[in-house]
């Protein structure tokens, strides 16, 4: 099947859906799939209840052909995903599970286990239940809890939905969806997905490339373009400052930046590359960095979310910015005729602007991988554990001497000040000292030195000031 460019196709209820923006009014290319499936007459389930991804109330699942050629399906917040964002998958809702005369295994668990009251989250909930229904077979508790972060219920509970998770996920994933699997991919592989996808209308232009030397000529055309990395950021300008985002250029489609490489000396991760993805590989070789991204927004918001655009934002709470500091990582650049390699420590000039030039994009994050000899730990403190924006965080390096005295220190904050910041003066304070409590009592007031911090609904400047210190003593007891 060929699109013209202004016309994005997707699988919905069994068949091809093709919306030509061009010749249709009713949507715009920032429509979100929430609007979208609302203004269908039979697909009232999801709900609206935060418009920024944070209760799950509005939960789909997505299917999408991986690399061999099979369904992947993933659970996401249809509250922060523009409707381009949908060409060339699957949308699943809960419409599509079951009825009440056929309900999905799910839905038969959520009943029998009566996992439900007041039902305005169980859609959500459901479709949380069933993507991770098929992908992981007889999950553990943390793994059904993992499943339902972001999800939140007022008024069931969790203990019967972990229950009917438990009581459901044991089938393999074997469901009708398998055996439509291979019809669905089928239609999905009509779609046409080399062809950029031009929108464009009086108020807005929306582009969707699918290769990188595409996504560079149009950033060399409309520099000024919003770049869409995944969306859980950008689509908040619309959802709740009701913002008209006039050129974006969406390069979440392009594979060539969702790509992990594992050299010698360092691990290359695509800058397009879902943080789910991210946190799964670097489970091995960075465990702080994947610990760090399981405390990261929910599943939903990680299914979407890139590491690109997690530091592209240069957010001074961007979750990844201190761990990432701390592991040394750098940023690599490309231009129409060239690339270029920049620390990310020093990336970041001030509050949400970098060293990026108009006509770059971020191809990739570069982490050394981190010798025996060096203890590397991340932080972060926020009012809820999970689905919660950092009020401190923190990434910290440290090497010692044989006699345990600090060769070298490294401490990074985020929520300290406009940019992810050292802790400089305290840095220089430990370096050539004795790693010991006595020490680190000492070092510990200079912290105050080091950071003026705003205070907000989150924390008072005194508050965060009192984080940081403690932090410090924290890691020193972590590592000793």
């Amino acid at each position: 099947m060929t699109n013209n460019n202004s016309t994005i196709s997707f699988v919905l209820d069994d068949k091809i859906v093709n919306i030509d923006f061009q010749n249709n009014n009713q949507y715009t290319p920032t429509t979100t799939v929430l609007e979208y499936l609302r203004n269908l007459p039979n697909h009232k389930g999801v709900k609206e209840g935060c418009a920024e991804g944070d209760c799950g109330a509005c939960t789909v699942v997505i299917a999408q052909l991986n690399n061999y050629k099979q369904l992947s399906y993933k659970a996401v917040n249809s509250c922060i995903i523009f409707l381009p964002q949908l060409h060339g998958k699957q949308l699943i809702t809960v419409e599509n599970l079951g009825n009440s005369n056929t309900l999905h295994p799910v839905q038969t668990a959520m009943v029998t286990n009566d996992a439900s009251q007041c039902g305005y989250c169980t859609p959500g909930v459901v479709m949380s239940l069933f993507a991770l229904y098929k992908n992981i077979n007889n999950p553990t508790k943390n793994e059904i809890d993992n499943a339902l972060t972001g999800n939140l219920c007022r008024c069931t509970g969790y203990r019967p939905i972990i229950d009917a998770a438990s009581q459901a996920c044991a089938n393999d994933g074997v469901d009708k969806f398998t055996k439509k699997e291979n019809d669905i991919i089928s239609l999905l592989e009509t779609i046409n997905k080399q062809d950029t996808i031009s929108i464009v209308n009086k108020k807005q232009k929306y582009f969707v490339p699918f290769t990188i030397e595409k996504a560079l000529k149009l950033k060399a055309q409309y520099p000024d373009a919003i770049i869409l990395n995944g969306g859980t950021d950008v689509a908040l300008r619309v959802t709740k400052k009701h913002e008209l985002l006039p050129e974006i250029i969406d390069i979440s489609e392009i594979n060539e930046l969702k790509h992990i490489k594992i050299n010698d000396n360092s691990i290359e991760i695509g800058a397009g590359l879902n943080l789910e993805d991210v946190k799964k590989a670097c489970e091995n070789n960075f465990h702080e960095l994947s610990s760090l991204l399981s405390v990261f927004g929910s599943k939903q918001i990680r299914n979407k979310g890139t590491l690109g655009g997690n530091i592209g934002s240069a957010s001074p709470i961007g979750d990844t910015l201190p761990i990432l500091m701390a592991l040394d990582a750098s940023i690599i650049l490309i231009s129409t005729d060239k690339e270029r390699k920049i620390k990310l420590r020093n990336f970041i000039t001030a509050y949400h602007t970098t060293k990026m030039e108009k006509h770059e994009l971020i191809k990739s994050v570069e982490i050394p991988k981190i010798g025996k000899d060096t203890i590397i730990k991340s932080y972060k403190i926020s009012k809820r554990k999970t689905l919660d924006i950092s009020t401190v965080s923190a990434g910290f390096s440290l090497n010692l001497d044989e006699n345990s005295t600090v060769k070298d220190i490294k401490l990074f904050y985020g929520g300290m000040a406009a940019t992810t910041k050292r802790a400089e003066k305290t840095e220089n304070f430990l370096i050539g000292k004795k790693w010991g409590r006595k020490i680190i009592e000492q070092a510990m007031p200079i912290i105050f030195d080091d950071f003026s911090p705003l205070s907000d609904a989150r924390s008072s400047d005194d508050g965060r000031k009192l984080m940081a210190r403690n932090l410090l003593l924290k890691f020193y007891s972590e590592t000793t």
